[in-house]
């Protein structure tokens, strides 16, 4: 292929400070000491710290060196699937960095927090009109945690209504982490598999929902890239067993201003401020998990809650059916000041971006159908699934083709899930990708397609140009190293 985007070029090692500092380097000076010394015992100080001594250049060339090996979706595309690597404007970033937001004190009362405790009353505002859920709490850090929080609301509703209920039914397709937050709150989760398409049957679920059943939890669209088409008429049977209905919003990005989840039999619905909303996502966090609620729902939310008063805004615990908290404080403020500057500057055009990017992912979906094998032939939403089936006859699997993917200077899309599909390369290229961007990417993995037909051994040691080649990843996973 010709113009590969990854090519050989400068790659800086960079040796452990350790070995780069010299004893007497020092890229610092501390300010004279206003408080008197006092030295610790022996039994504290031992030989003490083994810190490297480096100049101040030393100390910046390190930290530059390691940048120059990290890629990320300012580097180039990010074709991860199911978790919505989108481009983060950089103005949702100046806004979050405003010395009146970064430097703000949670324990600020709040006569001087109003600025802070408006925007977080009209983000939620937002989400609620975004949705179509009428109230919204901005306490859960992320969506795991958004997860469990709905599942506590579903345990404070049933508690209220004099009820037991001890299982929950969980898609094949749902996120990983759905099982997990059931179980936290002491429900049993019951699997229920998809259909021939890719969706649930409505008939699957009314076999097993009954009276010892709190409700369902789904993902929609499904970690599939499919929109569950049937999720009204499978709310309704749900609701006729007195059970609620969970949706997992982690794929809201396909479906942003088009879909009215209250309309379709949601009960609870949690976001990802870090995946639909434009924030930063990756490295650990921090993220932001919002949960979305009806009005029966809304007595639970978690408190302190945002309210209006008459002389502004403020945070109330006045709410007795609450679960309580989930977070300390009111959740992760930096990240919803970017979901807020986002939602201002894109407005009507949210419905836009959810447009292009199930645009997109169709478009891949479709250049690469004679390519790949299509694991479900069907218009997809935000992510399309391939597997390996038509490159195994040359011993080539999904791990070799993504590795190789990196020689190319594409960072490889998500492997090996869904669970579902054997073999799958889950491709989501977002709405901010152009299609000359999209074209290169297709055309990369035309180029090994042929290349695994040709000449599979290169794919088998693939990644070749990179600064450290393929790794025994088996015995990484069984034998890791701790030692650092």
């Amino acid at each position: 292929m010709k113009n590969a985007l990854g090519i050989s070029g400068l790659i800086l090692d960079e040796p452990f400070l350790w070995e780069r500092g010299k004893k007497g380097r020092m890229g610092m000076s501390l300010p004279k000491s206003d408080v008197p010394e006092s030295p610790l015992s022996d039994e504290l100080v031992g030989d003490g710290p083994d810190f490297p001594d480096l100049s101040e250049v030393e100390v910046v060339r390190h930290y530059t060196h390691l940048s120059t090996w990290n890629f990320g979706v300012d580097t180039g595309l990010y074709p991860l699937g199911s978790c919505t690597m989108k481009y983060n404007p950089k103005t949702n970033e100046r806004q979050a960095s405003l010395p009146g937001f970064a430097q703000a004190h949670p324990l600020l009362p709040a006569g001087l927090s109003q600025g802070v405790l408006k925007i977080m009353h009209d983000l939620q505002i937002y989400l609620a009109e975004v949705t179509g859920m009428p109230a919204v709490s901005l306490q859960p850090a992320a969506g795991a945690h958004g997860e469990l929080t709905g599942m506590l609301l579903f345990y404070a509703w049933h508690q209220k209504n004099n009820q037991t209920r001890t299982k929950i039914l969980i898609p094949d397709t749902a996120h990983g982490t759905n099982p997990a937050s059931a179980a936290l709150c002491g429900f049993q989760s019951i699997p229920l598999a998809s259909n021939a398409n890719g969706i649930l049957s409505p008939r699957d679920v009314k076999a097993l929902m009954d009276e010892d059943t709190a409700g369902i939890m789904v993902t929609n669209p499904n970690t599939l890239g499919l929109f569950e088409t049937h999720i009204k008429e499978i709310a309704d049977i749900v609701h006729a067993k007195g059970g609620l209905v969970y949706a997992d919003g982690a794929n809201m990005n396909a479906v942003m201003g088009m879909v009215d989840m209250a309309q379709l039999g949601v009960d609870v619905l949690h976001l990802n401020l870090h995946k639909t909303f434009s924030t930063p996502h990756g490295g650990g966090g921090p993220g932001s998990g919002p949960v979305c609620v009806t009005e029966d729902l809304e007595p639970f939310l978690p408190v302190p809650r945002v309210v209006a008063v008459k002389n502004g805004f403020e945070l109330s615990e006045d709410f007795p059916e609450s679960i309580g908290k989930v977070h300390a404080f009111y959740g992760n403020f930096g990240i919803q000041i970017r979901a807020y500057a986002y939602i201002l500057s894109m407005g009507k055009d949210l419905k836009t971006a959810s447009q292009l990017a199930v645009l997109n992912a169709n478009y891949i979906k479709e250049s690469l159908r004679d390519t790949y094998h299509l694991a479900y032939d069907q218009t997809c939403m935000h992510e399309c699934v391939f597997t390996d089936k038509h490159q195994q006859e040359y011993k080539v699997s999904t791990l070799d083709i993504a590795k190789r993917l990196i020689d190319y200077g594409f960072h490889p899309p998500t492997i090996y899930f869904p669970l579902v599909v054997q073999g799958a390369l889950m491709m989501e290229p977002t709405e901010t990708e152009s299609k000359e961007d999209i074209d290169r990417f297709i055309n990369t993995l035309k180029a090994i397609s042929k290349e695994a037909e040709e000449n599979p051994e290169l794919l088998l040691q693939a990644p070749t140009r990179t600064k450290v080649r393929r790794l025994d990843e088996t015995a990484a996973a069984r034998k890791p190293c701790l030692a650092g």
